[in-house]
């Protein structure tokens, strides 16, 4: 399998999906969105960049993450881990920060889901990947495709993709 992952999408009313195969173990995988070091390496599509990451993986703590754009733009994510079933799923939201203190201007509940998929004898693992956003409303669904979540999030699977596969075959 080559370093570009195969990627579908789907879209329903108030979700956006997007669904990878990438070649490489799912504890790499898993990692790479948990150790801050490495999700800075590819969890925002380039020329973007990840400046900061603040995370306590356990449900109620902190996920943090400041992103910075060419132009000096910057995009604060705040919030919190739900759910952390090791190596297999994971559910965020920015509804509330650390310990379940609300937010004002909450927009989604976001889901990695890591399984194995089949493969045949000889051929490196592959990892199913499943990224989500739950979103409250029909509107806010829209925004988050039109600010390129579908495009955005493809080019960071690819770097993930990449990343994954790099800590894989140095093993």
């Amino acid at each position: 399998m080559s370093t570009t992952p195969s990627i579908s999408f789907r879209q329903a009313p108030l979700e956006l999906e997007l669904t990878a195969l990438i070649a490489a173990p799912r504890d790499v995988i898993w990692r790479c969105w948990t150790e801050p070091e490495l999700l800075k390496q590819w969890y925002c599509p380039k020329p973007w960049r990840v400046e900061a990451v603040d995370s306590e993986l356990r449900p109620g703590g902190r996920m943090n993450i400041i992103m910075a754009g060419p132009e000096g733009e910057q995009i604060e994510l705040f919030g919190i881990w739900l759910e952390i079933i090791e190596p297999e799923r994971m559910t965020f939201t920015d509804f509330y920060t650390e310990d379940f203190i609300p937010q004002e201007n909450a927009f989604m509940t976001g889901y990695v889901r890591l399984e194995d998929a089949a493969t045949e004898e000889g051929v490196p693992e592959i990892t199913r990947v499943i990224w989500g956003a739950r979103h409250r409303t029909e509107a806010e669904t829209k925004k988050h495709l039109e600010m390129g979540f579908e495009a955005g999030w493809s080019a960071a699977l690819g770097q993930l993709a990449e990343l994954a596969q790099s800590i894989d075959q140095a093993a």
